[in-house]
């Protein structure tokens, strides 16, 4: 064991004979490719294979998971180098010693888990990050990513991500996706996903200038309602052309309705025009969500939901800093009664997939879980974001296999921007499904055999039928 505790058998269970069964599953998956099928790295960073500049900008500022808790503690985001502040290298340096002196913030959470996984297994940083070892530790870091075999391409080698997919704007132009895939010497898949959102949200202030850029990129009149919709489905259109499987979706909930189309046509001038009420603007981005779905049984992309954050809590860090600045917060939601409407009319389409997620986890067992095990295009979605904790991710298992098993689940989604961290979430989801399915086997109600083979499928075959890979 290193002195930063990095067990062999971490996170497997703690009964000897239980561990056992464990740790054979886990071989059975730890060295399997990785799979990411939703993700927030940039694409420039592989299609450039930009070397990366400093510890801080590569395991700090893009992940809101550590700059939170240090804003918590009293850092401000602009010492971070948070929502596109520059840092010298002074200053890089500085934002580093602000982690290494709150490290033991961090103590019990999966932050520290994975970073303590990053430091040891990537970097070769054995020591405890404290306030005595900062410059040392960010001394090797910046040494190790000095080398080329440490860019953005080679790390993807090193760790054996398969497929990765990144979030991008409907209006963005793919050239990094298209550039990595006529490289012939870069052999993975890096695909697009369809994010919709801000075109969806007739009440957002900035409505009217995004569907203007729509109509420039789409070459369709948005001036109209049936030119938006043509426009979105021209640009789908052009996503599936580069790759992409899945359209994302996050809204602050999933209830869905179909408007007439003389309403939703009022509706939609008035949004233009900056004159629809909140109700309105609501029950139109409403309507639109079952276009989406409506789109995605013509055009095939999976649809994935990622609803129920209140986004940009606090005002003045929203002004100071921009949004996906670490103060989103989670709310309770509700599927089953909102999602009938669009199940009704979709959830027995041939073709048409729907991948639901959840920042609240009591609607594991009580909707998803029951929705996923009726409906056949309806998938239950990995533990995401404040979940994606261990033992929130056994709770996970344990609310949804007895009623969908498995096999209705999506597999693991790693939903990061910080790169590095990604070998390490999905380490952590593999020795997590091996202990549960471990579990199961010493109660005698899985037989081993078929544990290994269900551990292979959860980070292969599941992941690859969830979202058409």
């Amino acid at each position: 064991m290193s002195p930063t505790g990095l067990h062999q058998d971490r996170l497997l269970p703690a009964d000897p004979s239980t561990r056992r069964i464990a740790r054979e599953i886990y071989a059975a998956a730890k060295d399997l490719p990785i799979i990411s099928p939703h993700g927030h790295v940039p694409p420039e960073w592989l299609a450039q294979d930009t070397p990366f500049a400093d510890p801080t900008s590569l395991l700090l500022s893009p992940d809101h998971y550590i700059f939170r808790m240090l804003h918590a503690a009293g850092v401000p985001l602009a010492e971070l180098g948070v929502g596109g502040a520059e840092l010298d290298e002074a200053g890089a340096r500085r934002a580093w010693a602000h982690l290494c002196r709150h490290w033991d913030l961090f103590l019990g959470t999966p932050v520290r888990y994975w970073l303590e996984d990053e430091l040891v297994g990537i970097f070769g940083v054995t020591e405890p990050l404290s306030e005595e070892t900062a410059d040392a530790s960010y001394d090797r870091i910046a040494e190790v990513i000095a080398h080329d075999d440490f860019r953005p391409r080679a790390l993807m080698d090193r760790f054996g991500i398969s497929v990765l997919a990144t979030t991008d704007d409907p209006c963005d132009d793919l050239s990094h996706h298209a550039a990595l895939a006529a490289d012939d010497s870069f052999h993975h898949r890096v695909l697009p996903t369809f994010r919709p959102d801000k075109y969806l949200e007739p009440g957002r202030a900035d409505f009217a200038e995004s569907v203007a850029r729509l109509a420039e990129v789409s070459g369709e009149d948005t001036g109209e309602y049936a030119g938006f919709l043509r426009a979105l489905e021209a640009r789908r259109r052009y996503f599936v052309e580069h790759g992409a499987v899945s359209s994302d979706h996050s809204h602050a909930d999933v209830v869905t309705l179909t408007l007439e189309d003389a309403e939703a046509a009022r509706i939609y001038a008035a949004a233009l025009a900056g004159t629809a009420t909140e109700d309105e603007a609501t029950a139109l981005r409403r309507h639109l969500l079952v276009e989406m779905a409506r789109m995605a049984t013509e055009d095939g992309l999976v649809m994935t939901l990622h609803p129920g954050s209140y986004r940009n809590h606090h005002t003045p860090t929203l002004k100071a800093h921009g949004p996906d600045t670490g103060h989103d917060i989670p709310t309770q939601m509700e599927f089953t009664r909102g999602l009938q409407h669009l199940l009704s009319r979709f959830g027995t389409a041939e073709g048409f997939q729907l991948i639901l997620f959840t920042l609240d986890e009591t609607v594991f067992s009580r909707e998803i879980a029951p929705l996923a095990g009726f409906y056949p295009s309806v998938y239950a979605g990995a533990p995401w974001w404040f979940l994606d904790a261990p033992e929130a991710i056994g709770r996970y298992r344990s609310a949804v296999t007895d009623t969908i098993g498995f096999y209705r689940t999506s597999g693991f989604i790693d939903d990061t921007r910080a790169f590095c961290s990604i070998p390490a979430r999905h380490d952590m989801s593999r020795r997590l499904d091996a202990a549960f399915l471990a579990r199961l086997v010493a109660d005698h109600r899985v037989r081993e055999e078929d544990a290994h083979r269900i551990a292979r499928d959860l980070v292969t075959t599941i992941p690859t039928r969830a979202f058409k890979l």
